[in-house]
This record gives structure tokens, C-alpha cells and sequence, in this order.
């Protein structure tokens, strides 16, 4: 892993994203930390940190991009953040 890459930081206002902060599946199985600087935090069941990485928002767009390289997307609807076949409240 590269220490040294610079984070992605968020397409709009970092400091007053209304995406920031924690989704999570209806079951709790699922659970994304959206942090302030542009990294987030996947926990699945036990695992709290089973995937972590950057993310940017476009709009209503979140373009995940995981410290291993994998890249997901996802998108915002009313309240909801739809990820793959998951979908995300607060």
C-alpha cells in the first residue's frame, strides 16, 4: 500500500457535505462511514474495517475507489444511497 498518495478529496464543499456520515443497510450488516476528508470506512458484520479507501461526490454520484484499487459506484436518491445491490440510509 502507498502511504503517499494524496486523499481524493470530495467534488463539492468538503466541510458542509450533506453526504458525510453513515449509512447503513437495513439489516446493519452493511455499514459505510463517509468522512469529512474524502475517505471512507466500510464495516461488514464484525469486520469494522473491512474495506477502506477514498470517495468522491459529483452531484448525486459517489465514485468509491478502495486502497487496493477497486473501484464501485453508487448514487444518492432522496435520502437513499444506492451502492451495487445495497441500499443505504442513515
Amino acid at each position: 500500500m502507498d502511504l503517499n498518495i494524496p486523499a481524493i478529496v470530495v467534488a463539492d464543499d468538503v466541510a458542509a457535505h450533506p453526504y458525510a456520515g453513515m449509512w447503513i443497510t437495513a439489516d446493519n450488516h452493511i455499514r459505510h462511514e463517509l468522512l469529512q476528508n474524502g475517505r471512507y470506512i466500510e464495516a461488514r458484520g464484525t469486520r469494522e474495517a473491512a474495506y477502506t479507501g477514498r470517495y468522491t461526490v459529483t452531484g448525486d454520484r459517489i465514485e468509491y475507489r478502495d486502497d487496493t484499487g477497486f473501484t464501485a459506484d453508487g448514487d444518492f436518491v432522496e435520502g437513499v444511497l444506492y451502492h451495487g445491490s445495497m441500499v443505504l440510509r442513515r
